[in-house]
């Protein structure tokens, strides 16, 4: 017959850590393909205006952004609560979109120079007369691929 010890402490045997670098590794490379930067800290408040016919962009790479909208409360004090044009990091006037556009577009390769698009950001309470001096200044660079930024709307 069997005897059975209950008395005695088995220990309890180590982890296996063997395999833990692999896993960290598959982490890092997972997050370090889905994550984006942010590539541009906004300093003009704005909400896109709603539609309801949108079409995605599919080469982002191809895209700048123009941002249009009035300046944040840490900016507010020195440009005051007019509406602002926003270039990169930088506040711009309108003058300067096309030296803007110009040196974006030569920073790009020859083949992609035909294919850059402009997309502005404006907020929807935007007047359009700021719309079309930002659109005078494109044309004037020969930026004549424009894009509208804008949210789905939900309701009709």
């Amino acid at each position: 017959m069997a005897k059975i010890r209950r008395n005695e402490k088995k220990e309890m045997p180590a982890l296996n850590t063997s395999s833990l670098p692999d896993i960290i590794f598959m982490l890092l490379f997972f997050f370090m393909t889905v994550t984006s930067m942010k590539e541009v800290s906004y300093k003009v408040r704005f909400t896109v205006p709603q539609a309801t016919e949108l079409t995605k962009m599919e080469k982002k790479s191809l895209v700048r952004y123009i941002y249009v909208g009035t300046p944040t409360d840490e900016f507010r004090k020195q440009y005051g609560a007019e509406t602002r044009i926003q270039l990169d990091d930088a506040f711009a006037e309108v003058a300067e979109i096309e030296n803007y556009i110009v040196n974006e577009r030569s920073a790009m390769s020859e083949s992609d120079q035909g294919q850059m698009t402009v997309s502005i950001k404006a907020d929807a309470n935007t007047r359009m007369g700021v719309i079309a001096d930002i659109k005078q200044a494109l044309r004037r660079a020969y930026a004549l691929k424009i894009n509208y930024a804008a949210s789905q709307r939900t309701s009709y």
